[in-house]
């Protein structure tokens, strides 16, 4: 690896010098198969227009509705998810601002997560929220918080949130593993795991019930090695790097057996958890370095590749075989497809018809378009500065990205809009 790659923070990219850019209404991507236009935002710039929202404050993630009606934006450093509809209403601002008055909505405490200070009101504090996914058909969102306010260096239990979403209100809390970022539901919809970027572990709830007040943490499992957090209070350190693996991308195979996790450091890979024995198996390895986001469609397992700038896929069948032979260790897979983005390649998600991938590509300052056929770049389409979060609509037809904000420079804090049309 280059020596200029080998110094980047994980979530950095290949160039030196961050660009600011706030690409116009109507900026658009044209190639033979289809055309990208950007068609609105909703952004925490440029107070006094239109689309000026100051809740939308360093976005990380964004997600629509099953329903096609509606979609949710986490503001980090906001503290809050924010609702639209898909036209553009704000529908509802949800506080992660969290007290006494929610006492009675967390969860019993598990008791596989430990504090390793004292501190005086644990429960009262502003939680950043992250990643999102849905359980019950749609009828819940569950949102994990980066880390509680206070807890500055990400080394404590942190929390998520469930939202109804018919009235889009929290009804739920629940304590985790320090630093959870990503969450993803079992097909089957039994269970929800939550990734643990902060000390290598991997948290399961059983969600097999209908009534919230039922649903429990069952197991923790480990990545190879758990941890030791015992930093300052006071004086933050460098948790975005140096953690572990920094487990990230976290996706159920079809089959609801195996939960495979993605490693942006540590020796990169994608671990293993085999649900159905309750084992961690080990990782894979074979694919590019600091990988951060998976998805599986079509028969495929695919990968962001965030420094250097791809997407790489291999045949699901492929990781499967793989996965027989690991016995705790690592076990290399080849047979990687690669196809290089710009750089910064954070969130992907296929499209409803399984023919184009999209990636933010945070580097790039764009929305990236692949081809599933031929895994070429189609081509790009210019974002508001730092792109990481995506999500495409039900019918194909939009594609939502966020724009995080990074300290220094007064960018991103947008949510861009994209309108997708195909050509015969």
């Amino acid at each position: 690896m280059p020596l200029l790659l080998s110094l980047l923070p994980l979530t950095a990219w290949a160039q030196e010098s961050p660009k600011v850019e706030h690409p116009a209404i109507g900026t658009k991507m044209d190639s033979p198969k289809m055309t990208v236009e950007l068609i609105g935002r909703r952004q925490n710039y440029n107070p006094g227009g239109k689309n000026h929202d100051p809740d939308v404050l360093s976005p990380k993630s964004v997600h629509i509705h099953p329903s096609g009606e509606k979609y949710y934006v986490n503001s980090l450093e906001g503290g809050k998810t924010v609702v639209y509809s898909m036209d553009g209403e704000k529908l509802a601002t949800v506080s992660h601002r969290i007290g006494k008055e929610h006492e009675a909505l967390w969860a019993p405490s598990s008791g596989i997560f430990h504090y390793n200070h004292t501190y005086r009101n644990p429960d009262t504090f502003t939680g950043k929220p992250v990643e999102s996914a849905f359980s019950h058909d749609g009828r819940y969102l569950w949102i994990p918080y980066y880390r509680r306010s206070f807890d500055i260096n990400a080394q404590e239990p942190s929390a998520m949130a469930v939202i109804d979403t018919r009235a889009d209100t929290l009804v739920r809390l629940f304590e985790t593993g320090p630093l959870p970022k990503m969450i993803a539901a079992s097909p089957d919809g039994t269970q929800m795991a939550v990734t643990h970027w902060g000390d290598n572990t991997v948290g399961i709830v059983d969600i097999s019930s209908d009534e919230p007040r039922d649903w429990h943490f069952t197991k923790l499992y480990i990545v190879d090695y758990q941890l030791k957090l015992n930093f300052s209070t006071t004086v933050k350190v460098d948790r975005d790097n140096n953690s572990g693996y920094c487990l990230r991308g976290t996706v159920f195979t079809p089959d609801g057996r195996y939960l495979l996790v993605g490693c942006m450091s540590g020796g990169g890979g994608i671990a293993v958890i085999d649900l159905e024995s309750g084992l961690y198996r080990g990782r894979l390895m074979g694919m590019m370095p600091n990988l951060r986001h998976l998805v599986i469609s079509g028969g495929y397992l695919y990968a962001s590749i965030n420094r250097t700038g791809y997407v790489q896929r291999i045949p699901l069948k492929v990781v499967c075989e793989a996965i027989e032979k690991l016995d705790g260790k690592t076990v290399t897979v080849d047979g990687w497809a690669s196809c290089k983005v710009p750089a910064g390649a954070r969130t992907i998600a296929l499209s409803p018809d399984g023919k184009y991938i999209y990636a933010a590509c945070h580097g790039g300052n764009c929305l990236a378009v692949v081809s599933v056929d031929s895994f070429r770049l189609l081509g790009t389409v210019g974002a508001d500065s730092f792109p990481v979060g995506l999500d495409v609509s039900k019918d194909g037809r939009y594609v939502f990205t966020t724009s995080q904000n990074i300290v220094g420079y007064y960018a991103g804090n947008a949510v861009d809009i994209f309108k997708v049309t195909l050509k015969q």
